[in-house]
């Protein structure tokens, strides 16, 4: 009982981190190969969004960007891969079962190997043994899944605290805010302490990232948008989207825009 009613706090505190910034960094890979056209979300309430926007800016740069940058500053590399090691663990574990979920036998049956391996021989994920032995990482998750399944994107949003979302996405928040280390800790306080090393150790990854889009970005909310939607798209295909029908239901595309 305990468990439930504390695990998702951490992964609340993780996302509220991630919001424009994770959006905007891994989005950029992908936007970069898009053929013709690059897929803007529908935004019926960009107003509303604007403002949480906003508010989740403010606060990344009051408080979550200077204690990414105290974390760097003072903590060892090798300490910082070991942590993020240990919840790349966790990860893989996930995206293992959304790969059954969306058919990819051979992807989920390689993340699986990826997670057995690293906890027995990498001391509980702290070391990336699988990466090593040649076992790639493929990420996966639940809105991807629901992706694939056939439900479209809708309408962008973004939520105070967890950043950039479709109605797609958010769908699939309660399975996704209930998975991570705080689901095999069954006190509170470690809970906690997860989530905010978790998100810290994030943070500090998109460190030069951030500061890139503060000087590429004329409209920081327009970009991160963009992104998002782009990013999101090329996972559910794989990093393939169809190029004779590069539009998803609930989307609209403007043509001939070229990729950033």
């Amino acid at each position: 009982m305990t468990k439930h009613c504390f695990a998702p706090p951490p992964r609340w505190i993780q996302k509220s981190i991630l919001c424009a910034a994770m959006g905007t960094l891994q989005a950029c890979a992908s936007m970069s190969g898009a053929p013709h056209a690059v897929p803007v979300a529908t935004d019926p309430y960009e107003g509303w969004n604007r403002q949480v926007f906003q508010f989740n800016d403010k606060l990344d740069k009051t408080i979550v960007e200077p204690t990414a940058k105290a974390y760097v500053a003072h903590t060892p590399q090798w300490a910082r891969e070991g942590v993020r090691n240990f919840f790349g663990n966790f990860s893989d574990a996930w995206s293992a079962v959304n790969s059954f979920l969306q058919g990819k036998g051979e992807a989920g049956v390689n993340n699986f190997m990826r997670v057995g391996t690293n906890t027995v021989f990498g001391v509980f994920g702290l070391f990336d043994v699988a990466t090593e032995a040649g076992i790639p990482r493929q990420t996966e998750d639940f809105g991807q899944t629901l992706g694939v399944w056939g439900l479209p994107p809708g309408p962008y949003l973004v939520w105070p605290l967890l950043g950039s979302s479709t109605l797609r996405e958010t769908s699939a928040l309660p399975l996704e805010l209930s998975w991570g280390p705080g689901t095999v800790v069954q006190d509170s306080g470690a809970q906690w302490a997860l989530g905010v090393l978790q998100t810290v150790d994030v943070r500090a990854s998109l460190l030069n990232t951030t500061s890139l889009l503060d000087d590429i970005a004329l409209d920081r909310y327009t970009f991160v948008r963009d992104a998002y939607i782009q990013r999101r798209r090329s996972l559910v295909y794989d990093g393939s989207p169809p190029h004779e029908d590069f539009e998803e239901p609930g989307q609209s595309v403007t043509p001939g825009a070229p990729a950033p």
